[in-house]
């Protein structure tokens, strides 16, 4: 969108043009986190496209060090992948995640909500409180709410830090669901559609909400809660 008191291709309209890009430009490289597209459009005049903005920004940096990419629905530059080898001595050295907890991880991302008896189920084998409690603290995951069967245990989703650290816009972004569901490790038509596009608060329809916080050892119980009247 132009100013229509301006001619459009004027001098005066590029100039407002490049400065637009600018503005842009220069918050997202600001910016310690990924910007949502509503506070770029607060830096911006009135009658400026924010997204036709993003859009020649992200087309002018392909092909350079590093990208201008949506991820979680806001945007931000990151490294180019071909790149990364160039880093790899600044980089910090990450936590390494056992691999527990990578499967309970993958297992949460894609059949979200989950509860902890679930995740067992699926991996056919128990989850310990130390692997949840992991990814609880690297803010991966997170105590949706509450399943609606007998004994109420706790559901399980994923977050928005999860995907911005694995560089997701939306859960739909997930790699390899059809591989997976080949695999057996996920049920035919279990996940794609009914994924949220972003790890909301909303419950669906087999949860109510907690009720408060969460007791450190409930978690825990209500997994063995749910197998006792599994059992009977």
């Amino acid at each position: 969108m132009t100013n229509p008191d301006v001619p459009e291709g004027s001098v005066v309209d590029i100039e407002a043009h490049t400065r637009n890009l600018r503005i842009v430009e220069a918050v997202l490289f600001m910016a310690n986190e990924p910007v949502d597209q509503a506070v770029l459009a607060a830096k911006l005049p009135p009658d400026a496209a924010v997204e036709d903005l993003l859009a020649e920004l992200s087309a002018h940096y392909q092909g350079r060090g590093f990208h201008l990419i949506r991820v979680a629905g806001k945007w931000a530059f990151r490294t180019a992948p071909d790149m990364a080898f160039a880093l790899s001595e600044q980089a910090k050295e990450q936590r390494r995640l056992s691999r527990a907890a990578m499967e309970t991880l993958a297992i949460i991302a894609y059949h979200q909500p989950v509860t902890r008896a679930e995740i067992e189920d699926l991996r056919g084998v128990s989850v310990s409180k130390g692997t949840l409690d992991v990814l609880l603290e690297l803010g991966w995951i997170k105590m949706r709410g509450r399943r609606k069967v007998p004994g109420r245990p706790v559901t399980y989703g994923t977050t928005e830090a999860f995907l911005l650290h694995f560089g997701l816009d939306a859960l739909t972004d997930l790699p390899g669901l059809d591989d997976m569901k080949a695999a057996g490790l996920l049920e035919q038509g279990s996940v794609g559609p009914a994924l949220p596009r972003l790890p909301g608060d909303e419950l669906t329809a087999t949860e109510e909400p907690l009720d408060g916080p969460v007791e450190p050892d409930e978690a825990e119980d209500d997994s063995l809660s749910m197998k006792r009247d599994a059992a009977e």
